[in-house]
């Protein structure tokens, strides 16, 4: 068996890794002319990471990564919501990583081309072709590639994915806008958490992704939301995803946050560069699989970027796939994939649409805009234990 995967991304690589692991040949078609580690920060789940050591990259992660030891949920006032262990501090078996995503993609990369190989840069699937016996893949240059199972892992805005359901609706923006960042900064409370502040209407993530240039310092992941609009309109600048941000434009929603572990004001105006990006998903869809063509990672199931579960979701995608397709039929291995993996991807979308484990900071606000003197007095222990219990369940 041939395997063509469509993204060079997360997801397509972990799958090029898991085939290899079981034998099977893969073919990686990236649409870059050149791999380039970008990006800013992500967090990938203990059951994520736990695929990942059993393809043997843990040490190579631990070296670009930081361990998360805990999670806070604050309000924009800096008062304390709720906290709670991640990672092996909570009893897993593997950590939570903190990382770049540029770096987690380095790691992965570099696995790739030294274990399997058969990577082709420049190479953008344009469209597709398949019989009985496998499947015609069509390059943007024209070139022909043959396989038996073609994997579309490439990214929101996917070729495989347009083919397969030309009436999707689209992305779907709603209504916030993103500004993300990282800097060196000194290391706060530990150097090892991670803290989400304010609501769903403007909104901070912060959290360190790797050690910094200087002993004490962190290289500091941080991320401002705010809603701008609502569901009804089309994404603002859709023609330049990944634009530079405004300082200007940033400043006044930054300094509506008091974090007492760190000035947000001078963080963002010490990040030389940073982007902004709207909050974007897509509907899930009705299937992913049409014979011996499927769908991977962001490509199947984009969600939006609470809970930490985009990158997670996809490194369990590919190697549900892989563990399926060990057993040689193919048509029946993509059948079975999907059915396990597109409900539970589906929920996850549907649950990130109305906050995620992130909803806990909407609902203290909504109760008590001008922050508390004891959270007690707003929220019981056990529904703030009830909203991230409930998020963690459907995302193992």
């Amino acid at each position: 068996m041939h395997v063509l995967i469509a993204g060079g991304g997360v997801g397509g690589l972990t799958l090029a890794l898991s085939l290899r692991e079981r034998g099977i040949g893969c073919t990686v078609l990236e649409a870059a002319e050149q791999v380039r580690e970008l990006g800013v920060g992500i967090n990938t789940l203990p059951h994520a990471i736990a695929e990942l050591a059993a393809l043997g990259l843990l040490p190579a992660l631990d070296a670009a990564a930081v361990r998360t030891r805990e999670l806070r949920y604050l309000n924009r006032f800096g008062q304390e919501i709720w906290r709670e262990a991640r990672g092996e501090y909570a009893g897993h078996p593997a950590p939570q990583f903190s990382i770049h995503r540029g770096r987690l993609h380095g790691v992965l990369w570099r696995a790739v081309e030294e274990r399997v190989g058969l990577v082709r840069t420049g190479a953008r699937v344009e469209g597709f072709t398949q019989d009985d016996a496998g499947v015609t893949v069509t390059l943007a240059d024209g070139t022909p590639l043959r396989g038996d199972v073609l994997v579309g892992a490439d990214g929101i805005h996917s070729r495989v994915r347009a083919i397969l359901h030309p009436a999707d609706g689209g992305i779907r923006w709603n209504g916030i806008q993103m500004w993300r960042g990282a800097v060196d900064w000194p290391a706060f409370e530990g150097g090892d958490c991670m803290v989400v502040a304010g609501d769903m209407s403007e909104k901070l993530v912060l959290y360190p992704i790797g050690a910094g240039a200087a002993p004490g310092t962190r290289l500091t992941n941080w991320v401002v939301c705010v809603r701008q609009g609502d569901a009804t309109q089309p994404p603002p600048r859709r023609e330049d995803w990944s634009r530079r941000g405004s300082l200007t434009e940033l400043l006044p929603h930054a300094q509506r946050f008091a974090m007492p572990m760190i000035d947000v004001e001078a963080l963002v105006r010490a990040t030389p560069e940073f982007f902004e990006y709207p909050m974007c998903d897509r509907d899930p869809l009705p299937f992913w699989t049409v014979g011996r063509v499927t769908l991977l990672g962001d490509a199947a199931h984009p969600m939006y970027p609470v809970g930490s579960n985009g990158a997670s979701q996809a490194v369990l995608d590919a190697r549900c796939l892989a563990a399926l397709l060990a057993g040689g039929d193919a048509a029946a291995a993509l059948a079975a994939y999907e059915a396990e993996r597109l409900p539970k991807t589906a929920e996850i979308v549907r649950s990130n649409r109305r906050g995620g484990p992130e909803r806990i900071v909407d609902v203290v606000s909504e109760r008590a805009p001008n922050g508390f003197a004891r959270i007690e007095d707003v929220i019981a222990r056990e529904e703030l234990a009830a909203i991230a219990g409930g998020y963690a369940r459907i995302t193992r």
